[in-house]
């Protein structure tokens, strides 16, 4: 496996593993008080937006080569670093 293929397995995965988190969080949420369900529900549904966009990112990435693609792996980093950060937010605040 070339060092690209496993990058966007990693991706995948982590994509993966975050959509579970985010269901996770979604039953939480549901839980919540009601004015606090409100303000975790449209958290959680910017972070699955985000999702999305992470998996756009990652088709479009797909169909990069050479420079172009290693020029869009830094956007992608910058896009999971953001989605990450959002998630380990939205758990603490759940917690």
């Amino acid at each position: 496996m070339s060092k690209r293929d496993a990058y966007v397995e990693k991706l995948k995965a982590q994509i993966d593993e975050w959509d579970a988190e985010l269901d996770k969080l979604q039953a939480q949420a549901d839980k919540a008080a009601a004015d606090a369900k409100i303000e975790y529900h449209k958290q959680i549904e910017s972070l699955r937006k985000q999702s999305e966009d992470a998996r756009s990112k990652l088709a479009e990435l797909q169909q990069k080569s050479g420079e172009a693609w290693e020029q869009f792996v830094q956007g992608v980093d910058e896009a999971w670093t953001h989605l990450k950060k959002g998630i380990d937010d939205a758990k603490s605040r759940l917690q």
